[in-house]
């Protein structure tokens, strides 16, 4: 019964997406490209919601995250690339493929032998490496250091934002390296940073003082001050 009532639901906006699709200009103008940077910020909300526990987000970015989805796949459609059956028939497959522990007779003891058995399946699909998915340079991250304060040293703006970029991603890629998420360790910095900002604003009225007419120095005591605190 639950899952009639969930592929009703499914099918219901599937055909919302396709009335829009044909009768809403805005629906109607966008492609692949002007939706990504969109679906980009979706997903930022959903991971937002996600660390808040905020499960009431959770819910609502999953259905904005979802009409993305069948977006695309309409799209994709029409441009007689991929069908919505495809996508989902396609991810099932992979799913069934590489969980012969619960579809076929493979025995596992435990999670690290279902994470070997999966890396070991996606080379049988035709995986060149295990290491497919991850960007084939991984610059060092001292030398790209390097280039970026050399850069900034001669003073030439469009090499500090080449190199720039270049240091974001070595890093990114050094977090990789080291089974961080990336996305978490900026997260836990955002909230930091903000904690301890509005610190000092509580920490300046307190004081009788306006946080824009303090000088830098003074903002820098009053920062390490609470930095030390924290």
């Amino acid at each position: 019964m639950e899952n009639n009532i969930t592929g009703q639901s499914f099918l219901r906006l599937v055909d919302i997406m396709n009335d829009l699709r044909e009768k809403c200009p805005w629906d109607k103008k966008q492609t692949i490209q002007t939706l990504r940077q969109l679906t980009i910020e979706e997903t930022y909300e959903l991971t937002d919601a996600i660390t808040d526990e905020d499960w009431t987000g959770i819910k609502e970015e999953l259905g904005d995250l979802m009409l993305h989805l069948v977006f695309y796949s309409k799209i994709g459609a029409e441009q007689n690339k991929f069908t919505l059956n495809e996508v989902i028939n396609g991810v099932c497959d992979k799913l069934i493929h590489r969980h012969p522990h619960i579809y076929s007779d493979v025995k596992v003891k435990n999670e690290d032998e279902v994470k070997q058995n999966w890396e070991k399946l996606k080379l049988k699909e035709g995986k060149k490496s295990i290491l497919s998915g991850v960007p084939k340079a991984l610059p060092a991250v001292k030398e790209e250091e390097g280039e970026l304060l050399e850069a900034i040293a001669n003073g030439d703006r469009e090499a500090m934002a080449d190199e720039l970029g270049d240091y974001f991603f070595s890093i990114i890629n050094f977090a990789r390296f080291l089974q961080v998420d990336a996305e978490d360790a900026l997260e836990r910095t955002n909230k930091k940073f903000i904690n301890r900002f509005t610190k000092m604003e509580e920490a300046a009225t307190s004081q009788g003082l306006n946080l824009m007419e303090m000088s830098l120095e003074e903002m820098d005591n009053m920062w390490n001050s609470i930095k030390k605190q924290s």
